[in-house]
C-alpha cells in the first residue's frame, strides 16, 4: 500500500477564551488547583457566529491554501469529531458544501474521541489508495464546552474547543504511516450519551483510571510504532501527543529521554480539545516553521472508548 505524507496543515479556534480565573467565578476551584494538575490555563468556546461548523471549515481552508491543493483536487473528506452540530448531515457533509469540494468522493464523520484523527489519517491512507485524487482532507474538530456539566468541577475545567486539518497527498514507494491502533469497549471511564437519552448530554470522566490508562497506553504506542517504523527517538524531529494532561506527556517525555525541542505542548492554551487536539499542535508546528516539508512526526493519541493509537507521518 502507497503511504501518505501532509502537504500543509491549518487550525482555527474561537476568540473566546475562559481562563482559570474566570472559572474561579464560576465554580469552586483555583488557579493553582487547575495548573498544578492538569496544566491548563485556558480554553476556548464557541459562541455566536463561531460555531463547530465554522471553526472546522477556517481551519480547513487554511490547510488547503498552506498545502497549494484546489477543493477540486480533493478525493475525500473525513471529519474527526465527537461534537459536530448535526448528526445528519455529517460535519464532513457540511464542510463539502462549504468548500466546494467534488460531488463524487466519500465525505463522513468517524467518531473515535480523541484518537479520532489518528484513526482519520490511517482511513483516509486506505481511501486514497482506490482513489483517482490523491490528495485527501483530513480535520479534527470539537465543540466539547456543550457538553460540559458546570457542577461537576473535575471535568469541566479541561475541556475547549477548536479546529485543525490538514491536507494529505498519497504517492507510489511513500512508506505507509505505520500506524498502530487498538480499542477496548468501556462505557464507564469516559462516556458521552447520545440526543434524547435519559441521561444529559455531558462528558462524564473517572479521572484518576483514565490517567492510569494513558500513562500505560503512549508509552506503548510509541514503541510499537519505532518498532515498526525501524526508527529510535534521534530518527524523529518531532513527538506530538494529545493534549490531556502535561504530567502524561512529561511522564513519556522522560521515559523515552525525547529532547525538549523535539516535543511540544499548548495544553495551557487549549486545554484538551479531543480530536482537534493533534492537528492543532500540526498547526502551530507548521504555523511556526518547526516543521516543513522533510519533517518526520511521530504522533500517539488516546481517548474514550477507549480508544488509542500512534502513527509516523512525514511532510512533504
Amino acid at each position: 500500500m502507497n503511504g501518505i505524507k501532509i502537504r500543509g496543515a491549518g487550525r482555527s479556534v474561537p476568540s473566546n477564551v475562559v481562563s482559570n480565573r474566570d472559572l474561579e467565578r464560576k465554580i469552586d476551584t483555583s488557579d493553582e488547583w487547575i495548573t498544578s494538575r492538569t496544566g491548563i490555563r485556558n480554553r476556548h468556546h464557541c459562541s455566536g457566529q463561531e460555531t463547530f461548523s465554522a471553526i472546522t471549515a477556517a481551519a480547513a481552508r487554511e490547510a488547503l491554501a498552506a498545502a497549494g491543493v484546489r477543493p477540486e483536487e480533493i478525493g475525500a473528506c473525513i471529519v474527526a469529531t465527537v461534537t459536530a452540530d448535526t448528526l445528519v448531515p455529517s460535519a464532513a457533509c457540511v464542510l463539502q458544501r462549504a468548500l466546494g469540494l467534488p460531488e463524487d468522493i466519500p465525505c463522513f464523520d468517524l467518531n473515535a474521541a480523541c484518537t479520532g484523527f489518528l484513526f482519520a489519517l490511517h482511513t483516509m491512507e486506505c481511501l486514497l489508495n482506490a482513489s483517482p485524487r490523491k490528495f485527501g482532507l483530513v480535520v479534527g474538530a470539537e465543540n466539547l464546552s456543550r457538553c460540559i456539566n458546570w457542577e461537576d468541577r473535575g471535568t469541566c475545567i479541561l475541556f475547549g474547543d477548536g479546529a485543525g486539518a490538514a491536507v494529505v497527498e498519497c504517492r507510489e514507494g511513500w512508506p505507509s504511516i505505520s500506524a498502530v491502533m487498538g480499542c477496548h469497549g468501556n462505557d464507564e471511564l469516559l462516556r458521552l450519551p447520545g440526543a434524547e437519552m435519559e441521561e444529559h448530554s455531558y462528558i462524564t470522566m473517572e479521572g484518576t483510571r483514565v490517567f492510569k490508562f494513558a500513562v500505560e497506553a503512549v508509552p506503548w504506542c510509541v514503541g510499537q510504532v519505532l518498532e515498526r517504523t525501524g526508527r529510535k527517538v534521534e530518527d524523529v524531529d518531532f513527538f506530538v501527543f494529545h493534549q490531556a494532561n502535561a504530567r502524561i506527556i512529561d511522564l513519556v517525555v522522560r521515559k523515552y529521554h525525547i529532547p525538549p525541542e523535539k516535543y511540544y505542548k499548548n495544553i495551557a492554551e487549549y486545554g484538551n480539545t479531543s480530536a482537534a487536539s493533534i492537528p492543532l499542535v500540526l498547526g502551530e508546528l507548521w504555523e511556526q516553521g518547526k516543521v516543513g516539508p522533510g519533517s518526520r512526526i511521530l504522533t500517539v493519541g488516546f481517548g474514550g472508548g477507549l480508544t488509542w493509537g500512534g502513527a509516523m507521518i512525514e511532510f512533504v
